[in-house]
């Protein structure tokens, strides 16, 4: 699974135990983000929805200062 910088920058800032717990917190926060930011939260909780268990815990996640 590939994420954008984007992505992998607000997985490191909502990360939780688990992928589910982590796009939870994304769908959690949608009422506090500007539109933009929802739309981006929407697409990277989709892509761990559709990632496993193992793939995410597999995963490394590096918060990119740009």
């Amino acid at each position: 699974m590939y994420f954008t910088v984007e992505e992998e920058n607000l997985i490191c800032l909502y990360h939780n135990a688990d992928r589910r717990r982590t796009a939870a917190n994304f769908r959690t926060a949608l009422p506090e983000m500007d539109k933009e930011m929802a739309v981006l939260a929407c697409q990277t909780a989709d892509k761990l929805d559709s990632m496993s268990d193992a793939d995410f815990a597999a995963q490394r996640f590096h918060f990119t200062d740009e």
